[in-house]
């Protein structure tokens, strides 16, 4: 018994040695042609670093203002008896946008006016009852007194009217209106915006670090997403005199034309200032940097010779690299890469260093300073 149970373990050991030689020489012959496998080379597309000289720009987040805007309000209390425009209307200056009732004053301006006259002949009987030394000095200042009191009532009258009849300031387009025919106006309620459109204020801030480059005349461009695509020019017209303590910003305006009134005030804008120096710097399509939280990098193509073959193959190589400014489909580099590098410019992120690559530029993008994509 004791026999049979050793045949059977030294059965069961052998059985497993050489169950685990089989397992060896499998994973040897996998692990050797795992060596010798060769992974295809990735295609892709490329470009050259190159020198190119960009006009020096400062950038800004702004908003726009009318060159002339106003709320207009009642100046005095009245019934408003008469409309003179519509809402959103454009209107010349001097037109006609508002009446209130003015029949009290205008009945009391009638005896004014009667009183003025009777004032008048008065006054003038006593100047020639003067020159005759028929009556005293007094009386005569008296008359004068009467006859310019009455003018001065009269004027008061007429103020009163005329201000009843609110007008346009100037030239614009009107807002919503804020009031209604037969509506009790008190002093300073609001009737209607009016705001100049053409040309139209640009108002934005720069660090105070800025302040040396820029100077009234220079050259701004003005983007809107409410615009898009569209690059509107205008020139910088003042620059405030003083920096904000708080921000150490300096308030910057410039006045854009607005010719088709397409800009509104209020409206949120980006704003280049184009400084009139130009700088050489390096550029590369922005897809070909592999952005990263610690650094980015590109995929520079090199050329060199495979030891097993001894033909020519390309090889990438990871370069990390400082950028700069962004322009259009391109960014400047300002360290890690030299002129006449050539960069993987689409699918880096596939990439891994050292690995071999075939180029094919037929497929590549066409990457433009000022891009315009068909579906803007």
């Amino acid at each position: 018994m004791i026999k049979r149970i050793v045949l059977v373990i030294v059965f069961l050991i052998v059985l497993t040695g050489i169950l685990a030689g089989i397992k060896y020489l499998q994973i040897s012959r996998m692990i050797a042609k795992g060596e010798k496998a060769e992974m295809p080379p990735e295609t892709v597309t490329s470009a050259g670093v190159r020198s190119e000289s960009w006009g020096a720009k400062l950038t800004a987040v702004g908003s726009l203002a009318a060159v002339q805007g106003v709320t207009v309000s009642a100046e005095v209390s009245g019934k408003v008896v008469h409309l003179g425009f519509e809402s959103g209307g454009i209107v010349q200056s001097g037109a006609v946008l508002l009446k209130q009732d003015t029949d009290s004053e205008e009945a009391q301006l009638r005896g004014a006016e009667a009183s003025w006259a009777l004032a008048k002949l008065n006054f003038e009987r006593y100047a020639n009852l003067l020159r005759l030394n028929l009556v005293s000095r007094l009386d005569y200042d008296n008359a004068e007194a009467q006859y310019k009191q009455t003018v001065s009532q009269g004027d008061y009258l007429r103020s009163i009217i005329g201000k009843k009849t609110i007008r346009a300031p100037f030239s614009g387009r009107l807002g919503i209106r804020l009031v209604n025919l037969g509506q009790m106006l008190r002093e300073g309620d609001q009737i209607v915006s009016l705001q100049s459109l053409d040309p139209v204020y640009v108002n934005f801030l720069l660090p105070q670090q800025q302040l040396g480059q820029i100077r009234t005349g220079l050259a701004i461009r003005v983007t809107t997403d409410a615009l898009s695509g569209q690059v509107i020019e205008g020139r910088i017209t003042a620059i405030n005199a003083e920096v904000d303590a708080a921000t150490r910003n300096i308030q910057v305006q410039g006045t854009v034309a607005n010719p088709k009134k397409f800009l509104f005030p209020g409206m949120f804008v980006n704003v280049e200032v184009v400084l009139p120096a130009r700088e050489n710097v390096l550029v590369i399509p922005t897809p070909a940097v592999l952005y990263a939280a610690y650094s980015d990098s590109v995929f520079i193509v090199e050329e060199k010779t495979n030891e097993k073959d001894g033909q020519p193959v390309k090889i990438v190589r990871q370069q990390f690299i400082t950028l700069g400014e962004k322009r259009g489909d391109f960014v400047s580099v300002v360290s890690g890469l030299k002129e006449g590098d050539t960069v993987v410019s689409t699918g880096v992120f596939k990439l891994r260093n050292g690995q071999t690559v075939t180029v094919d530029n037929a497929i590549s993008p066409d990457f433009k300073l000022s891009p315009k994509p068909d579906n803007n």
